[in-house]
């Protein structure tokens, strides 16, 4: 199974993709810090890191394309990433 986690470099992103890895899966790490990704890559048995910011729609379009490259289809895409966002709903884009 081929499982895909975005905003995999901490916290709960990265406790997902250790706990499915440790169930077999094979696992596409995908966040903003390079490093943070590589280094959970070398712990886990079969991953693959992409990185990416998905806040940035310009970077959020080709890396399924990737990770389906390296470790064939995906069965299961966590959506974990999120962004912050300092100030009133109503004044941010969408």
């Amino acid at each position: 199974m081929h499982v895909a986690v975005t905003g995999a470099s901490t916290g709960i992103g990265e406790a997902i993709a250790r706990e499915l890895a440790s169930a077999g899966a094979s696992v596409t790490l995908v966040a903003r810090r390079r490093a943070r990704l590589e280094q959970l890559a070398g712990e886990l048995p079969r991953a693959h890191v992409v990185t990416r910011d998905l806040a940035d729609l310009t970077q959020a379009a080709d890396w399924i394309d990737e990770a389906e490259r390296a470790l064939g289809p995906i069965d299961v895409l966590i959506n974990n990433a999120g962004v912050q966002i300092i100030g009133a709903t109503a004044d941010g884009d969408v």
